[in-house]
């Protein structure tokens, strides 16, 4: 791209280059060469707009992050209606069929990107952590609607199912599952408390 020419939001057009990166390669794969490849303009548009690679991977990070606050609205949202297993099923599928997997590996590889990420405030595994308080204060909700039982532990429920969620889509190169098996694991972990028909 020619030196002068303004893009309009090259901050989320460098964002979402750097996730198509992701999901089709893998973190390891994830360059500054190869974003500003993939966005199609010169690399030094991503060094404008931020003060390094890392504080760029932080930035993705945390612009992931918020997607996952906006579900979390939604899905308590649905409390109260339909089933917690398919409002379950449906936020798994959702959160690791986006780009949180690759997230997660990418986050786990770069010392300097968890650095940045701690020094902000994350705990734990960034998108993991966030899809867990998700699901821990949805299934919060359903409990206080008599949905699930009054004694459940969604402190426990909660990383159980983001655990098993993240395991079974986390083969990057495989058939992701289908919503058969995203189902399956989340009545078997839900088995003892779901309290609706």
């Amino acid at each position: 791209m020619p030196t002068g020419v303004a893009i309009r939001d090259a901050r989320q057009q460098l964002f979402d280059a750097a996730e198509r990166v992701l999901l089709d390669a893998g973190p390891n794969a994830l360059t500054s060469r190869a974003v500003t490849t993939e966005a199609g303009v010169a690399k030094g548009v991503l060094h404008r707009h931020f003060a390094d690679f890392d504080v760029f991977l932080a930035e993705l990070v945390r612009d992931r992050i918020g997607r996952i606050d906006a579900q979390a609205d939604a899905l308590r949202a649905s409390a109260g209606t339909g089933t917690v297993a398919e409002h379950l099923t449906g936020a798994l599928t959702e959160v690791f069929e986006s780009v949180a997997v690759a997230i997660v590996g990418l986050v786990i590889s770069r010392d300097g990107l968890r650095a940045l990420l701690r020094q902000a405030g994350s705990v734990g595994i960034p998108v993991l952590a966030e899809a867990t308080a998700m699901i821990a204060a949805y299934l919060t909700v359903e409990r206080d609607r008599g949905r699930i039982a009054a004694d459940a532990d969604v402190d426990t429920l909660a990383p159980t199912l983001i655990g098993a969620g993240h395991l079974l889509f986390a083969d990057r190169e495989g058939t992701p599952p289908g919503a058969e098996a995203v189902h399956k694991v989340v009545t078997t972990v839900l088995a003892g408390v779901l309290r609706e028909p």
